[in-house]
């Protein structure tokens, strides 16, 4: 089971009925170009048709992937301490360069603007999970290890 917080399980369902909304138009689409007669030569209705099917298959998969999440919330979780849903200033230790970072329970955009999203359960997400503003945590890349401070929650 994964773990994602309130705001991401909130953009799940935003999306889930925009999908709802666009299959609904879709099959206004279908109704009309059937209404035309001959189906076997209707282009907009074989298209509708695809459209459909794959709006269909794509709301059966956010349905199901929704219903496997677990919302975990931070309300409890001391103003210091990094948790899922929250977005930190890194300092990276080896060159002195600052990352913004947001912590998510999945990766759907790996970059939101300025702001890296990181899943909780990679190895960066791993190390910040816990940490505390101040923390130094080390994590284990192909590459080698990395360090990083943390300076700040900002969000």
């Amino acid at each position: 089971m994964n773990i994602v917080s309130p705001q991401e399980m909130e953009k799940l369902k935003e999306h889930l009925e925009s999908l709802r909304r666009a299959k609904v138009d879709v099959q206004d689409r279908i109704n009309k170009a059937a209404s035309l007669g001959d189906l076997s030569e209707n282009a907009e209705y074989k298209f509708a048709k695809e459209e459909n099917r794959s709006l269909e298959k794509e709301l059966k998969d956010l349905e199901k992937k929704i219903a496997s999440l677990q919302v975990v919330k931070n309300d409890d979780v001391p103003e210091d301490m990094v948790y899922l849903g929250h977005t930190v200033k890194l300092l990276d230790l080896s060159d002195d360069s600052e990352t913004l970072v947001r912590l998510v329970g999945e990766v759907h955009n790996p970059m939101d603007g300025e702001i890296m999203n990181v899943s909780a359960t990679s190895p960066m997400g791993e190390s910040l999970m816990k940490a505390r503003v101040g923390d130094t945590i080390k994590v284990r890349a192909p590459r080698g290890s990395m360090e990083f401070k943390i300076m700040e929650i900002v969000g």
